[in-house]
C-alpha cells in the first residue's frame, strides 16, 4: 500500500465526575492510547490493527469508534473520508472508567483534521467530540488536558451543528494560563512526542461501535451542536490521582441504567455546593475542603453495588491517609486522591483491600496529563 501522509496521535486516559461533578468535570491522566493515521493512496480501503493490553476486544472493522469519528469530521467539513490505515497501540484499558472511547473519538477527530488540512479549530473539534460522546467530561480533558469543567452556554433551541454554529469557547484559569487554546489543531498547537507510559489499562466504552450512532446528525443541517464554556480547573501539585483498575469491565450503559430519572431539590443543592468546593479544594490542596468536597448524591450511591468491595477498598484508601475515594468515571476503576507523601501508601492500600475481595487489581499512582491530544509525524 502506498502512504500519502501520516501523523501518530496521543490521547491521555481521563477520569470523569470527581464525585460531584457528574457529565460535566473530569482530569486527564499520564496513561496513553497511540493511534496512527496513515492516508493511503489506493481507494476504499480500510485497515486497522490494535497491539498491546486487550487488543483483541478492539473491532478492527468500519464500526471502530476512532474510524467513526475519523469519517464524520470529513462530513462534516465535505470532504470524502481518504482510504486510511490506523494503527492503535492501547495503553488504557477498555470498559474500566478511564475513557477509552474518548481517547478513540479525540485520536480520529485530530487525525482527520490534520489529513484534511486542519479546517476546523480546536473549538470546532471540542464541539464535535462532545456531539459524538454525548457528554464533555471525558472528550474535553482528553483533547486539552488538564482538569476542565464544561457547561452549556444557555438553554436550547441552539444554532445548527455547523461551521458557524460550533463554538466552544475555551477559558483558561489565571492560575494556569499555559494550556491548550484556542490555534487550529496542528503541530504547532497539539505537540511534542508522547511520553510512552506503558501502562496496560484503560476506561469506559470500548473502541469500537456503538457511540455514534445514537446523537444527532453531525452535518450542516444537523440539530445536535450546542455551545460550551470551558472551563480549566487549577490542580494543586501536591495532588496525586491514585488508580485502582480491576480484571473487570462495568460498560457505561449498565451504569447509567441504575441511575434514577429525577432527583430531589436537597440532593441537586448538595452536589452543586460540593462541586464548588472541590473546584477550591482543587486548586489550594485544602485536605478538609477535598475530604468533603468529593461527596455525591447523584450517582454514586447508585453504582457502588455494582462494583464488588467498594466499600472495602474506600475503607482502606481513607484509611491509608487519602483525602477521599470516589468512582472514576462510570467505574469500575476507582479514584483516590491523596498528597505525595502518602500516595504510595494508598495505592498499596486499595490493592490489598480488593485482593481480600478476590479481585485482581492493577493501582497505579499518576499524574495530571497538562498536554492533552499532541500529534507527531
Amino acid at each position: 500500500m502506498s502512504i500519502i501522509s501520516t501523523v501518530t496521535v496521543t490521547v491521555p486516559a481521563t477520569t470523569a465526575n470527581l464525585g460531584p461533578g457528574f457529565d460535566c468535570i473530569g482530569a486527564a491522566l499520564t496513561l496513553y492510547n497511540h493511534f496512527q493515521f496513515s492516508q493511503l493512496e489506493e481507494p476504499e480501503i480500510l485497515r486497522i490493527t490494535a497491539t498491546g493490553a486487550e487488543a483483541t476486544k478492539v473491532t478492527i472493522d468500519s464500526s471502530n469508534l476512532a474510524y467513526q469519528a475519523f469519517v464524520k469530521l470529513y462530513e462534516y467539513v465535505d470532504q470524502l473520508p481518504p482510504s486510511v490505515a490506523i494503527d492503535i497501540s492501547l495503553g488504557v484499558p477498555l470498559a474500566r472508567g478511564l475513557g477509552s472511547s474518548a481517547t478513540a473519538i479525540a485520536a480520529g477527530l485530530v487525525g482527520a483534521n490534520y489529513l484534511a488540512g486542519t479546517p476546523l479549530n480546536i473549538g470546532e473539534v471540542i464541539q464535535l467530540a462532545i456531539a459524538i460522546e454525548g457528554h464533555p467530561d471525558n472528550v474535553v480533558p482528553a483533547l486539552l488536558g488538564g482538569c476542565r469543567l464544561a457547561a452549556t452556554k444557555g438553554d436550547p433551541p441552539q444554532p445548527p451543528l455547523s461551521k458557524g454554529g460550533l463554538n466552544a469557547e475555551i477559558i483558561e484559569s489565571p492560575l494556569k494560563g499555559n494550556l491548550n487554546s484556542e490555534p487550529p489543531l496542528n503541530k504547532g498547537n497539539l505537540n511534542s512526542e508522547p511520553h510512552l507510559n506503558k501502562g496496560n489499562l484503560n476506561s469506559e466504552p470500548h473502541l469500537n461501535k456503538g457511540n455514534l450512532n445514537s446523537e444527532p446528525p453531525l452535518n450542516k443541517g444537523g440539530q445536535g451542536g450546542l455551545n460550551w464554556e470551558i472551563c480549566d480547573i487549577p490542580w494543586h501539585s501536591d495532588i496525586v490521582p491514585v488508580v485502582a483498575i480491576p480484571n473487570f469491565e462495568l460498560s457505561t450503559a449498565e451504569a447509567r441504567k441504575v441511575l434514577p430519572t429525577e432527583y430531589s431539590k436537597a440532593d441537586a443543592i448538595f452536589n452543586a455546593a460540593h462541586l464548588g468546593l472541590l473546584v477550591r479544594g482543587l486548586a489550594t490542596g485544602n485536605a478538609d475542603w477535598l475530604r468533603s468536597a468529593m461527596q455525591d448524591r447523584i450517582h454514586q450511591p447508585y453504582r457502588e453495588s455494582l462494583i464488588k468491595g467498594y466499600s472495602a477498598v474506600r475503607a482502606a484508601a481513607i484509611a491509608a491517609g487519602a483525602y477521599e475515594m470516589v468512582i472514576s468515571g462510570a467505574g469500575p476503576t476507582l479514584l483516590a486522591l491523596a498528597s505525595n507523601d502518602v500516595a504510595a501508601a494508598v495505592a498499596a492500600a486499595m490493592a490489598g483491600a480488593w485482593e481480600k475481595e478476590g479481585v485482581t487489581t492493577e493501582v497505579r499512582s499518576l499524574s495530571l496529563d497538562t498536554q492533552g491530544a499532541r500529534i507527531s509525524r
